[in-house]
């Protein structure tokens, strides 16, 4: 019973992951959905960017945190990590509908790009951003990803085990393709409203920070053949690479020379 609780419990995850997912593309480019970026109740511009800052810091929060490897040590003490990543996945999405319901939009045009060539190809970009991230998911483990790979695996009574270091494909050109649809898809604004705006420049920070924190992580976990990769592969945009790549050559340099 627990395994088939458990299972059940990974599906409900990922549908509602799935759902607020296509919610979330609809709601920044405008389209299909009720409610989107540019449209709802319309607030005073304080009131307005207080109530965002505070969406868009709790879906920070609950990113950073949960994804630590720090955190998942005292979590998993807790929560069985059959279903940890499903919780992850939860309360990511739960967030995330959040900001999706409560987020209020500033108007005010930063441009207005419709009826033009650039503006037909900002349309296309966007939809391009989000193929480049959903791609990006099964190239690695898209399932493991969102957790059904692992309640799937304790439902059959089989062991997960941690992924070896692998680089397929768009992970050839840059480290972090996931957030490179992201920040495409997010820019990618034939109108740019301010609220849309502040969405955009908030989001791309926090990608920042995070990819910051997350390599951290993944330097642990793997060690020089991550600290090779990030000297051999830019972050985020292709072909360009900046002054940390050179420093962690060097930094790889020494330890072969420490060891020899």
């Amino acid at each position: 019973m627990k395994k088939v609780l458990a299972l059940l419990y990974g599906l409900a995850a990922y549908l509602f992951f799935f759902g607020t997912f296509l919610y979330a593309i609809g709601f920044v480019g405008n389209v299909v959905v009720p409610k989107s970026i540019d449209t709802g109740k319309t607030v005073p511009l304080g009131v307005a960017l207080v109530i965002d800052a505070v969406l868009l810091s709790l879906f920070a929060l609950q990113h950073s945190i949960m994804a630590r490897q720090a955190f998942k040590q005292q979590w998993t003490r807790l929560v069985s990590w059959h279903v940890e990543r499903s919780t992850f996945v939860v309360a990511a999405s739960a967030v995330l509908a959040l900001l999706l319901w409560q987020w209020r939009p500033i108007p005010g045009t930063i441009w207005d790009l419709r009826r033009t060539t650039l503006g037909g190809l900002l349309q296309v970009t966007f939809w391009v951003g989000w193929g480049i991230l959903l791609v990006s998911t099964f190239l690695i483990n898209h399932f493991e990803l969102f957790g059904l790979a692992q309640v799937w695996a304790y439902f059959r009574g089989q062991e997960v085990h941690r992924l070896s270091f692998k680089t397929p494909a768009l992970y050839k050109m840059v480290r972090h393709p996931i957030y490179l649809g992201f920040v495409v898809a997010f820019w990618s604004a034939p109108v740019m409203t301010v609220g849309h705006l502040v969405f955009s420049v908030a989001t791309t920070g926090y990608i920042l920070v995070g990819i910051y924190f997350e390599e951290r992580d993944l330097l642990h976990i793997y060690g020089e053949a991550y600290r090779n990769y990030r000297a051999r592969v830019p972050m985020l945009i292709p072909l360009l690479k900046f002054g940390k790549d050179d420093q962690d050559k060097r930094e790889s340099a020494k330890v072969k020379s420490s060891a020899a």
